[in-house]
């Protein structure tokens, strides 16, 4: 069933209070007490509505870190993930991928290996206020570009101490990092909020059966297989299982393909290899993966600060599994046989 708004009463009527997920549900009218005061009720708790990255119980709210991770054969397998409560799969130089997780629900000791960031980064993280963002450089030309972004900057540069180079890997794919020291940098970093996703049972219509999808950028493909004994989409990148450091193969119960315009940017690296800008603000279509099944969806997003919102064809919300979500930011038009 799809979250609905919490509601406290007073003796004026109702009064909707914000959640991680929104309905166009509302109470049925009543009449206020005539003789007594109405008993303040308790305020809704996270554990009452569900993580907002996740959709699962949560005592409390936690900082969100977002890290930006290598996602090469040459930088595998990657410590952290499997804790990640989202994992966005953005287009790099050269049509190679690179990751940014998000963490609050959860946080791993360590994580990497953690690579430099990308103008994309900076127009993805401002819906989740003003996270920690690690990262392990960036171009001069970007600088000005970073210290107006909003986010709290945690990256080797100006929080060395919580990086170090992981023994047995070489350079630039050993460098890691500390999950609490960098979060000791950013002490008012933002705590987790609604983004846009809901969480609940699947539409009722409109899904079909899917064993695998496949996502394709210039020099990176994706496959997202289905185990029905561990409801979840498995991944395998360019024909390889995605294995975590910490052991098993990497996958999610849900995995969002959002179709995004994707362009060149005024920057490029070192090779003269343009930097892709994704656009992940506007309206677009999605395939959602859950539960066996691949859902023609639609987002929208109407600016940086805002979440994305995610609904059917028939603009009902595209309710996801509760559980880890993977983003993959791709060009090409969506195609369900």
């Amino acid at each position: 069933m799809r979250l609905t708004r919490m509601i406290t009463v007073t003796l004026a009527g109702a009064v909707l209070l914000p959640v991680a997920a929104c309905s166009s549900d509302e109470p049925a009218p009543g009449k206020a007490p005539q003789a007594a005061t109405a008993a303040p009720t308790e305020e809704p708790t996270p554990e009452d509505k569900g993580h907002p990255f996740t959709g699962l119980p949560a005592d409390e709210l936690g900082p969100v870190l977002a890290v930006k991770i290598e996602n090469t054969s040459a930088g595998k397998p990657q410590l952290g993930l499997k804790s990640a409560d989202i994992v966005y799969v953005e287009q790099v130089e050269a049509g190679l991928t690179r990751l940014m997780a998000i963490f609050s629900s959860k946080m791993p000791p360590k994580v990497g290996p953690v690579r430099s960031a990308r103008i994309s980064d900076l127009h993805i993280v401002p819906q989740f206020g003003k996270p920690a963002f690690a990262y392990s450089g960036v171009q001069t030309k970007m600088l000005p570009f970073m210290a107006k972004a909003s986010l709290f900057d945690v990256g080797d540069t100006r929080n060395p101490g919580a990086f170090f180079r992981q023994p047995g890997r070489f350079a630039p794919y050993n460098l890691f990092a500390n999950t609490k020291q960098l979060l000791a940098k950013a002490p008012k970093a933002s705590k987790a909020k609604d983004i846009g996703f809901t969480f609940g049972d699947a539409p009722a219509e409109g899904g079909v059966p899917k064993k695998a999808f496949t996502v394709k950028w210039p020099a990176a493909r994706f496959t997202f297989a289905w185990s029905e004994a561990k409801k979840q989409w498995l991944i395998w990148q360019d024909g390889k299982k995605d294995i975590a450091a910490e052991g098993g193969q990497l996958g999610a119960p849900t995995i969002v393909v959002q179709y995004t315009k994707t362009e060149r940017s005024e920057f490029h690296d070192k090779n003269q290899s343009y930097t892709p800008l994704v656009h992940s603000t506007g309206k677009g279509t999605a395939i959602v993966l859950r539960d066996g099944k691949a859902y023609k969806a639609r987002w929208e997003r109407e600016s940086e600060d805002s979440g994305t919102t995610f609904t059917t064809e028939s603009g009902e919300p595209m309710n996801f599994a509760p559980g880890q979500v993977w983003v993959a930011l791709a060009s090409r038009k969506p195609v369900i046989p």
